[in-house]
């Protein structure tokens, strides 16, 4: 396949070359060099695209290339959760992060996430422990209930009890079609 050095995409700088440019020295140290090179190709394919449908655009220069480069490594590393206002008049809306977490509950967390935990480890045994142990028991004393688990969203509290429900159901089913008992004369 020839390459058509009259066409302005030609003029375009390879890969490499942007990657042995000071500009992406630095991007590289603070991005890592898959995630640099990845943000150069899309870069230049965007302004081969450019060049493509209008004939009449000038090439992007080096430094255009690398500010261009550096402002999507710098967009896509930006967190994508955001504080936000909820206007909706929905109170606990499930779009929007539901309820607010009290002070005391996200020190809490935090202070758990700074490093490991024993999430399911016992302490006591030192052997692999189950992650509802930590509030089984406090959640059978609060609702009365003989046992206790959570999930962490509605899919799953929904799976539990379909499953739960259809486990009952199939005793009753099993229970209803059993044959009576044999009278022994």
């Amino acid at each position: 396949m020839s390459i058509n050095r009259s066409s302005p995409r030609a003029a375009l700088p390879s890969v490499d070359r942007l990657l042995r440019h000071d500009v992406a020295a630095v991007l590289i140290a603070e991005y890592g060099r898959p995630a640099v090179t990845g943000a150069i190709r899309g870069v230049l394919d965007q302004a081969r695209t450019g060049l493509g449908t209008n004939g009449a655009a000038a090439v992007p220069g080096e430094a255009v290339l690398l500010d261009q480069v550096s402002r999507r490594l710098d967009s896509g590393a930006q967190p994508s959760l955001r504080a936000v206002f909820n206007l909706t008049g929905t109170v606990l809306h499930t779009n929007l992060g539901r309820a607010a977490l009290p002070e005391a509950a996200i020190e809490a967390v935090a202070a758990v996430a700074r490093g490991a935990s024993n999430l399911e480890y016992d302490l006591a045994t030192g052997r692999r422990g189950d992650r509802d142990a930590h509030l089984e028991d406090r959640l059978c004393r609060l609702t009365g209930a003989e046992a206790a688990t959570v999930v962490n969203n509605n899919a799953g509290a929904v799976l539990l009890a379909l499953t739960a429900l259809a486990t009952l159901q199939g005793l009753r089913r099993r229970r209803s079609t059993a044959s009576p008992p044999r009278r022994q004369i």
